[in-house]
């Protein structure tokens, strides 16, 4: 079956063998095993790029998210996770599909042969990016243009529990290993929900993710300075416990957001 070059990333050793022997039933030989962004990162820029990368979502050193910040990936993917909160967020990026862990051999095979099917047609075409079109988006993860996106969040203040709208809350953040949302009079309230899960459930017409550290709501914003290597600086008037940078990887992407 395999014509086409494939990697692993996946930072669980034994996860990445047993997926490597799945593969070789199906004639498939990985050209190479890697387990964290870093190393992923090194070998996507000094290597010819794969066809196909079987990737897992959380790596010993971050997201795998991160990789694509550092490195123009073209290949297709088949993400192999134990994590389904990630699904939206993996099929902006080149998915063929989004296999949660234990992996069953059968959705394997199957994901493998939708892009052996789309490798071959895009070949015929000269294009060797197999793409995923919005009908199967649609089919898997639901219309997104009719999902419901989270409205009010809740922190714990003493014994108390407050609840915060999300028109109120200016920004979400994250720092010292917690992750806090921002409202309009200066104050800062932990909450349970990381980043990357917040990126998935919030309205994205109205909420950014700036960089690793921020998530912006659009009203927020006060100014918007010229920063350093291409980067962009955000002012929010009453936010003073980080300096809000685009990162020069998303500027155009910002950019984009604020003109929708």
């Amino acid at each position: 079956m395999s014509d086409f070059k494939a990697i692993i990333i996946e930072d669980e050793k034994p996860a990445a063998r047993r997926l490597n022997r799945m593969l070789g039933e199906l004639d498939i030989v990985p050209e190479a095993m890697l387990h964290s962004v870093q190393e992923s990162v090194d070998y996507l820029l000094n290597n010819d790029a794969p066809d196909l990368i079987f990737l897992d979502i959380q790596l010993s050193d971050g997201l795998s998210f991160e990789i694509f910040d550092q490195v123009d990936v073209k290949s297709a993917i088949i993400f192999t996770t134990a994590y389904d909160e990630y699904a939206l967020q993996a099929f902006k990026l080149n998915s063929i599909d989004y296999l949660l862990k234990p992996i069953d051999e059968d959705e394997l095979k199957i994901a493998v042969e939708q892009f052996v099917s789309r490798f071959r047609e895009s070949e015929n075409n000269n294009n060797k990016a197999a793409t995923i079109n919005f009908d199967d988006i649609a089919k898997l993860l639901g219309n997104p243009v009719d999902r419901k996106f989270k409205k009010r969040y809740t922190a714990k203040v003493g014994e108390h529990l407050k609840l915060f709208h999300t028109e109120d809350i200016q920004l979400f953040f994250s720092e010292n290993k917690g992750t806090y949302l921002h409202i309009d009079n200066g104050r800062n309230y932990l909450i349970d929900t990381k980043l990357e899960a917040l990126e998935n459930e919030l309205d994205p017409e109205k909420f950014f993710r700036i960089s690793r550290q921020a998530i912006i709501h659009v009203n927020a914003i006060d100014d918007m300075i010229s920063y350093t290597n291409s980067r962009l600086q955000i002012k929010i008037k009453t936010f003073k416990e980080m300096d809000l940078i685009v990162s020069r990887e998303r500027v155009k992407d910002f950019k984009s957001w604020l003109e929708r």
